[in-house]
């Protein structure tokens, strides 16, 4: 399948990063000159990482969030950022033994909705370990039902959706619902499918509420199915003369057929798309069009929808870019981004699949310089590390009584660690001390969260992965307010605090390793 990138650095908020930042080392690093002198009560921070400055994310985060609302979208503009910062694309279906190199740099996707980029640092042997930051890119969403088409309801056109994960709740009613996604053509002269990215940000749907007037069928319960439908314009032809109402350019039996007439010919024309029957499938999503944006009377916070967990991502991604490529030399850093975590991560793209290890095989098996085996995977396993980073619920000041005392994170403060009795989350006594002499150094400040006895937990990505593949691993994640919500809340400073931090995993897991070989 031909791979279509439509957006990139070519978009504001990475024109404003490169403009006050240089190109190597990325995001976040001032431009190379003498380094001062660190503290003496702060030895072991590094002077490039002392002069990390997380305010310089803040609006480029919120640029990266309003032109990526879909997970197709994010994981392509994040594939072209890595273009741009040298990272090779490898294909799933080639062999990729001559093509990794000890420095190189490269990524790799998996559905067009999930992406692993790993460094291989260039003092890399087979066996040594990995340093890997990992999350989830999908969002809680609307997505087009297979027929969306639905007949007129006294006067509206209506869209066919069902939620995804929590989608559809009641922050979704009364909101301006964009479209967009993927689309899969086929192209008439070679016969080949491509892939083009569509997206509609004007205010093409919206799910309206029933006035209070009428009582208690205005407070619900509400049916999903049959309450929640998007209105998509006005048809009140059914009042007057009747025209024919058969498309006479979208084909009986084709998949266009199948869809509303209006939006197939306006997604049609968006993508440069004339033979409607040449549409194969598409697979779109709602979205609040509502640009993220800083807010607060000091611009001290973040309003954005679809912050989790593309908030995590983006910090990870960007750790990754800004990491020096002279610390931790002997290892690979990797980043690890997938989709289907808010529906179980059990698809092919989830991180229950084998994405991530069949990765991390590949690698060992390409550096072995004896015979690879089950023996040289073990032990790559056992010296890697793995940071599960998901969103954190920050503290509500209007609900304190639901938070434990010593265990509300706050915004603009640092990464929070998630931990949970039960294996929720994958946090141990291990894996905080290695994050935590990991924060020490890169002058990072972390956090605590775990629910309360009478609450009840989520689940990250982290218990699954850490027990397919092995590694020790921590949950971790950057607080944000009003989660599952369409709309939620984070603060100005936290984007590039996760990002501070992420780039420390990367910068000195090596050295911290050495500390805990016993474990």
């Amino acid at each position: 399948m031909t791979r279509k990138h439509t957006f990139g650095l070519d978009q504001p908020w990475a024109s404003q990063v490169a403009a006050q930042l240089p190109e190597f080392p990325p995001y976040g690093l001032p431009a190379p000159g003498p380094a001062p002198a660190p503290a003496p009560q702060a030895s072991k921070v590094a002077a490039a990482d002392a002069q990390v400055n997380p305010g310089a994310y803040s609006k480029p985060y919120c640029e990266f969030m309003t032109s990526n609302p879909t997970i197709f979208h994010a994981v392509d503009s994040f594939s072209k950022e890595l273009e741009q910062h040298g990272y090779k694309h490898l294909s799933e279906r080639a062999v990729w033994t001559s093509d990794l190199k000890r420095g190189g740099k490269f990524y790799a996707t998996r559905n067009g909705s999930s992406i692993i980029s790993f460094n291989i640092g260039k003092d890399y042997k087979s066996g040594n370990g990995l340093a890997i930051v990992a999350g989830h890119v999908d969002a809680l969403t609307a997505k087009l039902k297979p027929v969306s088409q639905l007949p007129v309801k006294a006067g509206f056109q209506q869209l066919g959706v069902a939620p995804y994960a929590g989608g559809l709740g009641t922050t979704w009613w009364d909101r301006d619902l964009g479209i967009g996604g993927r689309v899969l053509v086929k192209d008439p002269s070679t016969g080949k499918i491509e892939t083009k990215l569509v997206k509609l940000d004007w205010p093409i749907a919206r799910i309206p509420t029933l006035a209070p007037h009428f009582g208690s069928p205005a407070n619900g319960p509400f049916n999903p199915e049959t309450q929640m439908v998007p209105i998509t314009g006005v048809d009140n032809s059914d009042l007057f003369e009747k025209s024919a109402t058969d498309s006479i350019d979208i084909k009986a039996g084709t998949f266009a057929a199948t869809q509303p007439e209006k939006l197939v010919k306006i997604i049609s024309k968006e993508i440069g798309v004339t033979d409607y029957s040449s549409i194969l499938e598409w697979e779109l999503e709602l979205f609040d069009i509502q640009p993220a944006q800083l807010g607060g009377l000091e611009k001290d916070l973040i309003f954005a929808g679809r912050i989790d967990d593309k908030l995590c991502c983006y910090a990870a991604q960007h750790g990754l870019l800004a990491s020096d490529d002279n610390k931790s030399t002997g290892i690979v850093k990797m980043v690890g981004m997938f989709d289907d975590e808010e529906i179980g991560s059990q698809l092919r793209q989830g991180a229950q699949s084998n994405f991530m290890s069949s990765v991390i095989e590949r690698i060992t098996e390409a550096f072995a310089t004896e015979k690879y085996g089950p023996n040289l995977l073990s032990q790559t396993v056992a010296n890697s590390f793995l940071v599960s980073s998901d969103v954190i619920h920050a503290v509500n000041p209007n609900f304190l009584n639901v938070y434990l005392e010593n265990h509300s994170p706050r915004l603009n403060v640092g990464v929070a660690v998630s931990c949970d009795s039960n294996g929720h989350m994958t946090t141990d006594s291990v894996s905080q001390g290695i994050l935590k002499e990991i924060a020490s150094r890169c002058d990072s400040k972390l956090q605590v969260f775990q629910i309360r006895n009478d609450s009840r937990s989520g689940g990250t990505i982290g218990p699954m992965t850490s027990a397919r593949i092995g590694m020790r691993a921590i949950d971790c994640g950057i607080p944000q307010l009003s989660m599952h919500s369409i709309r939620a809340t984070t603060g100005s400073e936290d984007p590039g605090l996760g990002v501070k931090l992420f780039k420390g995993v990367f910068d000195f897991y090596e050295d911290v390793d050495k500390e805990f070989a016993d474990f």
